[in-house]
């Protein structure tokens, strides 16, 4: 049985950005950190040097890249406004089953009068 090939598609931004970075790091290096397999990226390359790609494209430029520590503590910041949202959605959702606990309960009893 034939196995089916999975193809991914990456956008423009994200090509110019991957050449971007093989500029900097090299393209082997470039293409291990985005698991982009290194044919692939070298046709990006030549896609740039050739024209057809244009780097300007990237709107992550160095002048406004952040910095490892502004990033850290953006991600921090994210994720404990998530850890928030998680423990919010917990107690309601256990709100919730206590609720149909009750009404479940209600219903049998209402049910068994009934007979």
């Amino acid at each position: 049985m034939a196995q089916k090939r999975i193809t991914k598609s990456y956008d423009q931004e994200y090509k110019a950005q991957a050449v971007k970075l093989a500029q900097e790091v090299g393209a082997l290096k470039a293409a291990t950190e985005l698991g982009v397999p290194k044919g692939t990226l070298y046709c990006w390359i030549k896609a740039f040097n050739e024209g057809r790609l244009e780097a300007t494209q990237a709107v992550h430029m160095p002048t406004n890249a952040l910095t490892l520590d502004e990033e850290l503590i953006q991600l921090r910041k994210r994720i404990k406004e998530q850890d928030k949202v998680i423990r919010q959605l917990k107690e309601e959702n256990e709100f919730l089953e206590e609720v149909s606990a009750f009404f479940a309960a209600s219903r049998r009893k209402s049910a068994k009068n009934k007979e």
